[in-house]
């Protein structure tokens, strides 16, 4: 007869029959690991298809491109010119981009400009990455004035198609559909690139030009390839830049870095809250089975045997996580990926979300987010199960008793952490990844995880005087109770306080940078209304339109001032910002900046209208170190020119930092006088209905929105309210974990403590008193918890405001505290705690007294 390994034996009757007799239990801790990696996988896939079709067509279209040459302003035609009839291994692609809007959907679709003529490329390895376009016949005129589109936009060959680009409404025929590949997804327009320059409005230049060297003619006997960059400068302008192809999104993805990464660090809370449900119900498990390890280890079973079983039992509850997560994770991200797309659009680069597709790497992060923290937190209570002698038959009350006796240790430990939490604040960010900010958070969670018995003993002791004379014994012996099982009341407070703090730190984050971005709207808009072009395309779109547009609004009756604003992107230490060209004599009467550094704004006008000088954004000063009075080289045109900051000031505009300078004085070097936006000041009395409606029909002749002050500081409040909403989901989450998990601490409470259960209905206590006793010691759980995590929430808002924020931003945020809003949370918790005891007061009360008394 075969015999059974003692390995097999021991796993079986410690971990396998017990989960299969008491499968609720099981249900919840896994419940909570899958919440937790379903976050996570939700986030990197909503993340990651954020970015979406603009930069994947845009990634096509470089097709082979080693480089590209790129100025402020736009290249000059007769530059691509020079390039061509370079006697070189080369080939060159121009390119216009921008957006275009579709007036029957509403939507905008990124729109590029090609060589249809001249560009070989684009029938090589360029457009043929997007899809079979039939190469023109060039011994018949090309049609320049025709478009292809993406299959996204519902047209076909031969059908009419109205587009708005800039301020103008163009009717084009569809020449044909290009099929784009699957990493291409997303609408677009793909033009002539002289019709490019009509409908954009930048006739005589270019948006990019890139450079394709032949593989084949690289000079490989010179033992590699040429310095091209070093052959092409002498046939561009100063201020030209010759970068590598794809730098652009290159850059968007570098500021998506900051963003990408304060998401995932949110997301990885929900799964450190699950852990340490896991820790609290392995944990409850042992000092349950303490009889059982015995018998095991009195025939035979070793500590390593043990310790592996309990082990096993972690990683089967984050196999289990994982693989639950996984799916709900992808169901999340079809709802999270509509919120983050929309606020990469409004705060990074425009985009029309990509598809969601589980990738290796999102689903190796899950497995090791999952198990890897399920295993770490059955560690110790493995190995506390591993040192059990083979002879004990302990009770339940070792494990409390170990805990109270270490909460001097725990207490130095905690305060060890604090100090490692202040130190790593100090630490500079990596790549503006706040590195030392995050591992900060980290030691603040340990930190409240070794104070937690000390101060969960403190609120019992509290309570259990405080609450005995106004509600009767019943609360006495409730906090006596969690007092004696401090082992497990610690650990769930632990997971309540963290998800607590979560939430306090980010309503105190988010809170005050509301307040702070909302003082900042009213004071910068000025204007009573705002124009701008109706085929803008949002963040990164560089739409324009005609100076007769401001020209026809200054002759409307009641118009005191038409405020010009010009955009443009530009590089610095190869770093994208944004260039502003503005009417400053008007910002002495009209201006709402607010300076952080500088003289007095006045004077700070009078600098900028002599042209001697420029202002730049908080941002901009924070990430390249210029102060008042430092000169900053902008390439501006052809030139690269010396320019003096007379002051720094405030902005939440977006991610790129700007600088601000007198559009009289840059038009020396950028002659184009289109404008990006117009603001229009009213005179004092005039009625604004009215006013609206004159300035309407002053430019109906042009496709512009008018836009009234008020409804553009409301917009952009519901922009940053959207940008913040994925937090709030990741806070319910977080809480719903530690829910979840308290509802099963107190399950086990209840059966840890059923013989004193059992004794008090035995005494005279009704089935309604064993219920309000649990329910009672569920509300003092979540009243632990709200001390703690309000403590370290505070703590946690800091470090959000102070390091991560300001390292990864460069934003300086107001402090506020949303007292209702925190007072609002802290009673929906202790809501929530008091919720999670109903299920278990109903098994507490229904459970016999002399079957329980009996089988003791």
């Amino acid at each position: 007869m075969k015999t059974i390994p003692a390995r097999t034996v021991a796993l079986y009757r410690l971990i396998v029959r017990p989960m299969a007799a008491d499968p609720l239990r099981a249900l919840l801790t896994v419940a909570a690991v899958a919440l937790g990696v379903a976050v996570i996988v939700a986030v990197d896939l909503a993340s990651e298809a954020s970015m979406g079709s603009f930069r994947s067509s845009l990634e096509s279209l470089e097709g082979s491109a080693s480089y590209e040459i790129t100025q402020v302003g736009g290249i000059p035609e007769t530059v691509y010119g020079e390039l061509v009839r370079l006697a070189e291994p080369l080939a060159f692609s121009p390119r216009i981009e921008g957006f275009a809007l579709l007036p029957e959907t509403g939507e905008r679709v990124p729109l590029f400009g090609v060589d249809l003529v001249g560009d070989t490329t684009l029938f090589e390895k360029g457009l043929g990455a997007l899809g079979a376009m039939p190469q023109p016949d060039f011994s018949a005129p090309v049609d320049v004035s025709a478009v292809w589109v993406s299959p996204s936009l519902g047209v076909s060959a031969g059908d009419a198609l109205t587009l708005i680009a800039g301020d103008r409404r163009l009717a084009l025929e569809v020449q044909g559909v290009l099929e784009p590949p699957e990493a291409a997804a997303g609408g677009f327009v793909l033009m002539d690139v002289a019709l490019a320059q009509r409908a954009l409005g930048r006739m005589g230049r270019l948006d990019r030009i890139y450079v394709h060297t032949r593989r084949e003619e690289r000079g490989q006997a010179q033992g590699g390839e040429r310095d091209w960059p070093a052959v092409l400068a002498p046939l561009l302008p100063p201020a030209a830049s010759i970068l590598p192809a794809g730098t652009g999104t290159g850059d968007s993805r570098r500021m998506l870095g900051a963003f990408r990464w304060n998401l995932r660090m949110m997301s990885y809370a929900a799964i450190l809250v699950g852990a340490f449900l896991i820790y609290n119900t392995i944990s409850a498990y042992i000092v349950r089975r303490r009889r059982q390890i015995g018998i095991v280890r009195a025939v035979g079973a070793s500590r390593a045997m043990v310790r592996a079983a309990f082990l096993f039992e972690g990683a089967v509850f984050g196999v289990l996580g994982v693989t639950a997560g996984l799916v709900l994770g992808r169901l999340l991200a079809i709802g999270t990926v509509e919120t983050v797309g929309q606020t990469v659009s409004s705060l990074y680069v425009s985009s029309t979300p990509g598809e969601i597709a589980l990738r290796p790497w999102t689903i190796a992060v899950a497995v090791v987010s999952g198990i890897g923290v399920s295993v770490l937190s059955a560690w110790w209570p493995a190995r506390e199960a591993a040192g059990v002698a083979p002879t004990e038959a302990m009770a339940g009350a070792a494990l409390d008793y170990e805990v109270r006796t270490a909460g001097r240790r725990s207490t130095i430990a905690a305060a060890v952490l604090a100090v490692l939490t202040a130190a790593f604040c100090l630490v500079p960010p990596v790549d503006r990844i706040p590195v030392g900010g995050y591992l900060a958070l980290v030691c603040l969670i340990g930190a409240t995880a070794m104070i937690s018995p000390r101060v969960s003993l403190l609120v019992l002791g509290l309570c259990g005087r405080w609450l005995t004379a106004p509600f009767g014994v019943v609360a006495g012996i409730a906090a006596r109770g969690l007092a004696a099982s401090l082992g497990r009341t610690s650990v769930i407070v632990s997971a309540m306080a963290v998800a607590t703090a979560l939430i306090v730190g980010m309503a105190v984050m988010v809170g005050s940078f509301r307040e702070t971005v909302v003082n900042w709207i009213e004071h910068r808009l000025q204007a009573d209304f705002y124009v701008s072009p109706a085929g803008g395309g949002g963040r990164g779109s560089s739409a324009t339109m005609s100076e007769a547009v401001a020209q026809k609004l200054e002759a409307v009756p009641g118009v005191m001032d038409v405020g010009r604003f010009r955009a443009y992107p530009i590089r610095y230490r190869d770093t994208p910002a944004t260039l502003g060209l503005a009417d400053v004599a008007l910002y002495d009467r009209h201006s709402g900046i607010r300076f952080l550094e500088g003289p007095a704004p006045e004077a700070i006008w009078a600098r900028l209208a002599a042209g001697d000088g420029v202002i730049v954004s908080e941002l901009f000063g924070y990430h390249h170190d210029v102060h008042v009075d430092d000169t900053i080289r902008l390439p501006l045109g052809a030139e690269e020119v010396d320019l003096r900051v007379a002051g720094v000031f405030y902005d939440y505009s977006g991610e790129r930092g700007f600088v601000i300078g007198d559009r009289n004085a840059l038009l020396g070097y950028l002659p184009d006088r289109r404008v990006s936006s117009l603001g229009v000041y009213l005179e004092p009395g005039a009625g604004f209905e009215e006013s609206r409606r004159a300035l309407a029909r002053a430019v109906s002749d042009r496709e512009v929105v008018v836009t009234p002050a008020r409804a553009l500081r409301e917009r952009s409040i519901e922009i940053f309210d959207r940008t913040f909403a994925i937090t709030y989901a990741l806070e319910v989450i977080a809480v719903l974990v530690a829910v979840l998990g308290m509802a099963e601490a107190l399950l086990n409470l209840v059966f840890d403590r059923r013989v004193e259960l059992a004794q008090l209905r035995m005494h005279g206590a009704s089935m309604r008193q064993i219920r309000a006793l649990i329910l009672v010691q569920a509300g003092l759980i979540g009243l632990a918890a709200c001390v703690l995590g309000l403590v370290a929430g505070a703590a946690w808002s800091q470090v959000n405001l102070l390091v991560i924020h300001q390292q990864s931003y460069g934003w300086s945020v107001q402090l506020h505290w949303p007292g209702p809003l925190l007072a609002a949370a802290l009673g929906l918790i202790l809501a929530a705690s008091v919720a999670s005891g109903l299920y278990p007061a109903r098994v507490g009360a229904r459970l016999d007294p002399v079957e329980v008394l009996r089988g003791e």
